[in-house]
This record gives C-alpha cells, structure tokens and sequence, in this order.
C-alpha cells in the first residue's frame, strides 16, 4: 500500500490466472478490504508466457507480464508436486506432465503408473507467489505442504493432484477429499498467499 492510501481504501490486486480453480481458492482468503481481479477484469485474453524451468521464474515471469502491458499490480503463482521416487518430478512440469494437452486426468493416470511398485510414494506439493508492483518491485513468497502419492484416486474435489495426494497434517484423506475450508487450513498456496498477504498488511509495496 503506498503512503498516500487511506488505511480504509480498497487494495486491488489482480491475480495472473485464468485457473478458476485457483481464484476460487484464493478469494476467500483475502481479509476485508482487498478486491481480487481476474484477467478478465483487466481485459486480459492471451495465454500468459510460462517458459522457465523453475516454479521462481514462471511466477515472475506472469507477474512481470501483466504489470508490464496492463498497468496493474498483480501476482502470479507456480505450483509443482515434487514427488520423491521420481527425483523430484514432475515439478515445474506437473501441469502438462503427460503432454501439452494439460489434462489433469492423464497427469495422474501417469504419476500412477510411473510410481507402480515403488515402496516410497512420499511427495510435497510446492508454491512460490511473485508479486509485481506497479512501482517495479517483485518479491517472492512460498509454501509446501508434504504428503504422500495414494495408490488410486480418492474423492471429487480440488483439481489437478489433489485425488492422490495426502497431506501429512491430515487425517488420511486426500486433498480431492476435504472441502475447500479443510484444504485452505493447510495446503501449500494458502501458505504462500498468507505470506504475500502479511507482507501486504505490513505496507512494505506500494500498489
């Protein structure tokens, strides 16, 4: 918040996705007095850039994308499972693992079968948050959660992994298989998105 916002006004962030599974996730941890905009709400139409090979660059390289041509601050995440057996795969690749097609059904048709036999099936799901103000300053934040890859898949909610994951701090269940609420409460972009919001309370960007 620069130094010329009333404590009252309302921050307005725009988030750089087109997940509407994200935004739905991310909107109902923003305390009173931030407005989450889409990139629909900017005009935003065109497929965002995402051609680094890590979590950090892609993040900051949406972020920066959208501060650059639309004038907005704005934030960008990248999320990857890192699943231990298989070296830390398939990480900043998780979402088109199987393919361009991007389908989160195959993603996890693959991880199953490459993960067939394998006594390990320990995992951790990874964020990092980048933040481009409208000043020019980025900054990052970060949150994981550890877990374990499920034999088969478990439950109807969440999106991408979350029917074979299961966290560690839960009761067994996998994420596809708690409420929105239960997953927020530990799941590794609340983590992330907690940072960026604590950082923003402190004043320490101008928007």
């Amino acid at each position: 918040m620069s130094s010329s916002q009333s404590s009252n006004s309302v921050l307005k962030l725009c988030f750089a996705s087109n997940n509407e599974h994200k935004l739905s996730e991310i909107r109902p941890l923003l305390p009173e007095g931030f407005t989450l905009l889409s990139l629909a709400d900017i005009g935003c139409q065109e497929e965002l850039p995402e051609t680094q090979d890590t979590l950090e660059g892609n993040a900051r390289q949406k972020a920066e994308y959208v501060r650059q041509h639309y004038g907005v601050a704005c934030f960008a995440d990248d999320t990857g499972l890192e699943v231990t057996a298989l070296n830390g795969k398939p990480g900043v690749y998780s979402a088109r693992y199987a393919g361009p097609q991007r389908l989160a059904e195959d993603n996890v048709t693959k991880l199953l079968q490459e993960l067939a036999g394998k006594s390990d099936r320990s995992a951790r799901f990874r964020t990092v948050v980048a933040l481009a103000g409208a000043d020019g300053t980025m900054h990052e934040f970060a949150g994981e959660v550890a877990g374990h890859i499920a034999e088969e898949r478990r439950g109807t909610g969440g999106f991408g992994y979350d029917p074979v994951f299961v966290p560690t701090e839960g009761d067994g269940r996998t994420f596809a298989e708690m409420s929105g609420t239960e997953k927020n409460r530990i799941s590794h972009r609340a983590r992330a998105v907690a940072s960026l919001l604590a950082f923003l309370n402190a004043d320490a960007v101008a928007l």
